[in-house]
């Protein structure tokens, strides 16, 4: 495929997704940092006050119970930071709508009404970023967003493929096109490596979901929540040491309740892998519902490759694998097609009144030759009148 063809590629598929890419990223940037934003709107409900030792895990669900006994319990997050509050999904009965609320993990206290996933304004943006607030359809529309963004890096490195000849060269007093032209390069180029990472990971996320929305959907029968799935007397906290005498250096992050029929309990964590790209619900334990016994245990330290690939999607994506350099440039890197839109839409428009001129140009020229052939050709006509 030669410059030309791709340079067209490249410039249509701008053109036609760079309002939408723009939505996405700029979210996808402010959301790099979204414990930190959420810590500054609505403290009172993320963050707590870090006490000597947490309550177990059996009072804290007995808690939650006690307070909202039209609803059960399905997913607990349980965050590494140890400031941070518990998030615990609540579904309610006769539905099958989750909404969660925040939870002090030291002393038991409920610090939010049930919410819905988008009731706040952090994650309001962040289904906004991932499904443009269109539920499963909008997954479905950002995925074909995410393979144009993938499309746009790389039609972006094949043109700028002799990048160091000219890697650094912004020809500030040249004419605007062509210092636009350098600058779009640049940051294009230096740009392009976290944009394939960020729409493979992010297209392949929604993609998965939607596939699995979709098998949901056409089940026969679609369940909604009744009476209690699990036995209550099953210690959640024998569970987690379990789980840790299980795999070695396990820590849990997430317990998945009975939400559906065929769903066991299932402990989630962290292990220590030595892998910078694990993310922190790599591997699990799943016990029986009513009798607590052990199903089963996924390490993703005896993973294969595609599964160990896959899983550190997360961290790669969310920029969670470098400390927060990495995640300060995830945010910048997020605020990149800002300039590439205005620089790519104005080269467009400048490209476009260049062609519109030279058309002018040539039917002025056209005119002219019509004018004057016509005046030459009038004498003739006269003198054999």
């Amino acid at each position: 495929m030669n410059n030309k063809t791709l340079f067209k590629i490249h410039g249509w598929v701008g053109l036609f997704a760079f309002m939408p890419l723009l939505v996405i990223c700029l979210t996808g940037s402010l959301l790099t940092f979204k414990y930190e934003f959420e810590n500054l709107v609505r403290p009172h409900m993320v963050t707590v006050n870090v006490g000597e030792k947490r309550l177990s895990m059996d009072i804290l669900k007995d808690k939650v119970n006690s307070q909202f006994s039209t609803r059960e319990i399905v997913g607990w997050v349980l965050f590494q930071k140890i400031q941070r509050s518990d998030v615990v999904y609540l579904m309610e009965k006769g539905t099958d709508i989750w909404k969660h609320i925040y939870v002090n993990g030291y002393n038991g206290e409920i610090l939010s009404e049930p919410a819905l996933k988008d009731d706040y304004l952090s994650d309001w943006l962040l289904e906004l970023h991932a499904a443009f607030l269109l539920d499963d359809t909008g997954l479905l529309i950002t995925s074909f967003f995410s393979a144009f963004l993938i499309m746009l890096g790389i039609t972006g490195l094949m043109l700028y493929k002799k990048f160091w000849k000219t890697l650094f060269r912004v020809r500030w007093k040249a004419r605007r096109i062509l210092f636009f032209s350098d600058f779009h390069k640049q940051v294009g180029f230096l740009s392009a490596p976290v944009f394939l990472i960020l729409g493979i990971t992010g297209g392949y996320w929604n993609i998965t979901h939607y596939l699995h929305e979709l098998e949901h959907e056409q089940e026969e029968t679609h369940f909604v929540m009744g009476e209690r799935l699990y036995n209550n007397e099953v210690s959640i906290d024998v569970l987690i040491q379990k789980a840790e005498a299980k795999l070695s250096g396990f820590k849990t992050t997430y317990i998945t309740f009975p939400y559906e029929q065929n769903v066991q309990f299932s402990i989630y964590g962290d292990v220590k892998s030595g892998n910078p790209l694990s993310s922190e619900y790599a591997s699990n334990v799943s016990f029986n519902r009513q009798t607590g016994e052990f199903i089963s245990a996924y390490d993703i330290r005896d993973a294969s490759f595609l599964n160990v690939f896959l899983d550190s999607f997360r961290p790669l994506h969310f920029g969670l694998f470098g400390g927060l350099a990495v995640r300060v440039l995830w945010c910048i890197v997020g605020l990149m097609p800002l300039i590439l839109s205005i620089t790519g839409v104005y080269m467009w428009w400048l490209r476009r009144e260049k062609k519109q001129a030279k058309k002018r140009r040539l039917k002025k020229l056209e005119e002219s030759k019509i004018t004057d052939s016509a005046g030459l050709e009038e004498p003739a006509q006269t003198s054999l009148s």
